[in-house]
């Protein structure tokens, strides 16, 4: 912790309930570390709040959630921005880091249904929403009788969407409907092995912009070291295949002790192709696990995979 502490902070955020809930979290803990310190929130409208008509796959994808709060800050009207980490592409732009990972929630898909108890009880040509194609995949991979629709909108539309009968079920982050209180509405938590989660799924990050040492002082204390260890080997594979919402990968890294376990999957968006690579060892050797089970996947055509999900996704 540096010796001065902030005066005042402006924290970036979307408008969207979880996002607000998050950045009011972050706030929060700013203002029991720092008392003195005046917190506020600048909330946002993103790109990719406002194109609800288009799967994220084919206009842009994860970027569209962050670019806006990075202009506030780099102008100065803010001075960290607070996302959910499955959101942040995994090169940001020049000008800017990520100073803390937050402890992770559940980082599980949901299963929400008002009709259904679980995947397994769909009947034949059931839709089911989802805006993920790695989502997708994983569905089409092991129930290929049902229909996978695409799912946009905040939280709070996508429940809505579901409740108008739009679809018989949706598939969504566990951690966001545990944060809003809407854990009521989970039929099922699907377990890793029928659903490997995204990378950083549940985990809530803060960037800056990276000529701000103080601020990145200031901010240390709020980073949760065994979800950063998990979530920075999660991306590192992600990165390392392009991750983007064009290409169906999960990676996802579970800490024991001083122990990691990390799995991943390459699939084409139909299911039909998939690559799976895991591998346990010590949980500060992330990067090289991360090597290994990327190493693994390219033994597996991982990159021909993935030139399939491109050319599909283009059509």
């Amino acid at each position: 912790m540096t010796a001065v502490s902030p005066k005042k902070l402006v924290i970036a955020s979307r408008e969207s309930r979880l996002a607000m809930w998050q950045a009011e979290n972050v706030r929060d803990r700013l203002k029991q570390l720092y008392p003195d310190c005046v917190v506020e929130i600048l909330g946002m409208t993103t790109r990719g709040d406002q194109i609800l008509d288009r799967a994220l796959s084919k206009v842009g994808g994860k970027g569209l959630f962050v670019k806006e709060l990075e202009v506030a800050m780099a102008q100065g009207e803010a001075d960290l921005a607070v996302h959910s980490l499955k959101d942040v592409p995994m090169e940001l732009p020049a000008g800017f880091a990520l100073a803390a990972v937050l402890e992770r929630e559940d980082p599980r898909d949901a299963f929400v249904s008002n009709l259904y108890p679980s995947l397994a009880s769909l009947p034949e040509g059931a839709v089911v929403g989802t805006s993920s194609l790695r989502r997708q995949a994983l569905i089409s991979a092991r129930y290929p009788h049902l229909v996978i629709q695409p799912l946009r909108g905040n939280l709070d539309t996508r429940l809505r969407k579901l409740d108008e009968g739009q679809y018989a079920a949706i598939i969504l982050a566990a951690a966001g409907l545990k944060r809003l209180g809407l854990s009521e509405r989970i039929r099922a938590v699907m377990a890793p092995e029928e659903s490997l989660p995204a990378a950083g799924q549940g985990a809530m990050a803060i960037e800056i912009p990276d000529n701000r040492p103080e601020l990145a002082a200031w901010l240390a204390p709020l980073n949760d070291l065994p979800t950063s260890q998990a979530v920075h080997a999660e991306r590192a594979i992600s990165k390392a295949f392009g991750g983007s919402c064009q290409i169906p990968l999960a990676a996802y890294a579970m800490i024991h002790g001083d122990e990691m376990h990390l799995r991943a999957m390459v699939a084409t968006p139909d299911g039909q192709r998939v690559a799976v690579a895991e591998v346990r060892g010590a949980a500060t050797q992330g990067a090289e696990l991360a090597a290994h089970v990327t190493t693994a996947l390219a033994a597996q055509n991982a990159e021909e995979i993935l030139a399939v999900c491109k050319a599909q996704t283009q059509d």
